[in-house]
């Protein structure tokens, strides 16, 4: 089964409100998901992003994949120092 954490639509028609989730990639993009990790809010001022960093590293370290948005979120939030940390601890 190929994972990836993806973003799911959340919120009313022109105010986006996405879940940041661990889902199987067949499934559909606002379909059955395995676990919700985060959230991100664009519309708010400034950008509101939250992201359970245990979860994150945890999936990262069983293989998931992040697509490209997500993966810049990571970036900007500093998951993947946690995860590169994580790996040398091990």
């Amino acid at each position: 089964m190929a994972v990836k954490i993806r973003l799911t639509r959340m919120g009313s028609k022109k105010k986006p409100f996405y879940r940041i989730v661990v889902a199987d990639s067949r499934s559909p993009r606002d379909g059955k998901f395995i676990e919700e990790i985060g959230y991100y809010n664009p519309i708010s001022e400034p950008k509101e992003v939250k992201i359970s960093d245990e979860k994150a590293v945890k999936w990262l370290k069983s293989g998931a994949k992040p697509t490209d948005t997500v993966s810049s979120l990571f970036k900007n939030n500093g998951i993947y120092e946690k995860f590169e940390e994580a790996k040398k601890a091990e």
